[in-house]
């Protein structure tokens, strides 16, 4: 039987089961692998043919010093986790998962957007503090509230999860405008293409939905936020390194940008160091978008479906043709 190595299992193995997995290898199982130790993947890896990360990195180095290497799946959309061009290199097929949580995280980026319209989360803290029975109105409030009906909300990328964004925003009774770096052909009359500085401009918040590249990295930065309304609401349920953090915090400081929503940093877990942790009007979950139990459960069965799929000599979802 192949060997099969499960890199970093923790967030599926805690409430999931992965026996599916064991009919189909010599499977060994580990819920974290050191994401910085080069050392310790390769040793995890071993002579095996085929494994399975969710973020722990498998640069061109990991690959070159795991010679039996044939297969690898990640267990989620981006696969920046990955050196694809060393596994191509190597003839190693990548393959990804690349829908199971659009439903999951276009929810989430509304959660984001209703938290910072709608300040739930802070007058539930408020109210149990006892600000309202000591108070001498029926009502108070802490914060602005916001309408979303009316205003504009700008997505950056339309794939999957910015597709659901968009009919989520419309069914709000928002205007939906996109930019898209490859000009895309829409049929709903209620969403216009724009560039993406005429985006910047206009758009009362921005959404991020594209994945990273050298070239996505920093998109967010000193330059962009100057194009943007000094009201504008920063989504990012993307990746962390679309944002240039330190030019994002300094907006936030001096009233440039009003929030940033963000389930996403940088470097995961966050450090304490990270100047959005101290910056004005700024939100922050520890990248939880995709973390619903039916929709990690999806993600298992995609997992497992993927590798039938390579081990029958039909690979799917693989990334590197």
């Amino acid at each position: 039987m192949v060997k099969i190595i499960l890199l970093d299992g923790y967030k599926l193995n805690n409430d999931l089961d992965w026996k599916a997995l064991l009919s189909l290898g010599n499977c060994v199982f580990y819920d974290r692998t050191k994401i910085a130790d080069d050392n310790e993947i390769i040793s995890r890896i071993g002579n095996a043919e085929i494994i399975i990360t969710h973020k722990t990195p498998i640069n061109n180095y990991v690959i070159n010093q795991s010679p039996n290497l044939k297969y690898i799946g990640i267990m989620g959309t981006g696969y920046d986790v990955v050196d694809v061009d060393s596994a191509q290199k190597r003839n190693i097929v990548v393959t990804n998962i690349p829908t199971y949580a659009s439903d999951a995280v276009a929810q989430f980026t509304f959660s984001l957007l209703l938290e910072v319209t709608g300040q739930v989360g802070l007058h539930n803290q408020l109210v149990h503090q006892n600000r309202w029975s000591q108070g001498p109105d029926f009502t108070f409030w802490e914060k602005p509230l916001f309408e979303l009906k009316g205003k504009t909300l700008g997505i950056i990328g339309y794939g999957h999860i910015a597709q659901k964004v968009a009919k989520l925003a419309h069914a709000f009774e928002m205007d939906v405008v996109f930019y898209n770096h490859r000009p895309r052909e829409v049929k709903e009359n209620w969403l216009k293409q724009i560039s993406l500085d005429e985006l910047l401009k206009t758009s009362d918040v921005v959404s991020l939905h594209i994945i990273q590249t050298p070239q996505t990295i920093n998109l967010i930065n000193k330059t962009t936020l100057a194009k943007m309304k000094a009201s504008a609401i920063l989504l990012n349920t993307s990746r962390g390194k679309l944002v240039n953090e330190s030019d994002v915090a300094d907006a936030l400081n001096h009233d440039q940008l009003y929030a940033l929503a963000t389930d996403v940093v940088s470097k995961e877990p966050i450090l304490e160091t990270n100047p959005l942790l101290k910056a004005k009007n700024c939100y922050i979950t520890p990248h939880i978008a995709w973390a619903p139990f039916e929709t990690r459960k999806r993600l298992l069965s995609i997992t497992i479906s993927n590798l039938k799929s390579y081990l029958v000599g039909k690979a799917i979802n693989v990334v590197n043709k």
